[in-house]
């Protein structure tokens, strides 16, 4: 088969695979609770009360706010599993597990960019990345957690026909081959976002 013809065909899958995740969507009465849980939590974070006229304050308002906000933080989540399934893992897996990764990352790259500043060893660049994942919340994070990341900073996004790319500027560019490039900027984050978002 002709690379054309390949290249063609794998491109077509990847559209029927993406139009698949797209019609599939979590129930609404899933989604509201899934928005309340993560409300609820980051308003006892911000409140630091325990008192239960703050816990009832703020489960209603969560509710409410959720009931409205659903499709905004939900939307693009996997639908696999039941309802405790996605609060437990996404609670207890992978919140620690994203964690424990950027905090390597930053760590790792706060020192490659540490030593290229002393070193005055600098060869900055612009690179093009792609990434698999097609969900808008999913690219922002992944987004978001490369310019997290000491050394890098993302400046574009571009989706164009079922694909998606990274314009991002990278302080000490390594290489120029593109799929390299990708692998050494996302790293790990791009395979665990594609956990949660499609």
């Amino acid at each position: 088969m002709h690379f054309y013809l390949k290249e063609r065909l794998e491109d077509i899958r990847r559209r029927v695979l993406y139009e698949q995740y797209k019609t599939q969507r979590i129930p609404t009465w899933e989604k509201i609770l899934l928005t309340w849980i993560v409300l609820f939590l980051f308003w006892l974070i911000v409140s630091g009360n325990s008192h239960p006229a703050n816990l009832i304050t703020g489960a209603v308002i969560t509710l409410i706010i959720s009931s409205f906000m659903r499709d905004m933080l939900t939307k693009d989540i996997r639908p696999k599993g039941s309802i405790f399934q996605k609060a437990l893992y996404f609670l207890l897996i992978y919140t620690p597990q994203l964690a424990i990764i950027m905090m390597f990352r930053i760590l790792e790259s706060s020192i490659k960019v540490a030593r290229n500043v002393i070193l005055m060893d600098i060869n900055p660049g612009i690179v093009k990345i792609k990434t698999d994942l097609n969900s808008d919340t999913g690219i922002t994070v992944l987004a978001n957690s490369i310019t997290l990341t000491p050394g890098t900073l993302t400046l574009d996004v571009k989706k164009k026909l079922g694909e998606t790319y990274l314009y991002v500027h990278w302080i000490d560019v390594e290489t120029l081959n593109r799929e390299k490039a990708g692998e050494k900027i996302k790293g790990d984050i791009e395979e665990w976002l594609k956990r949660i978002f499609w």
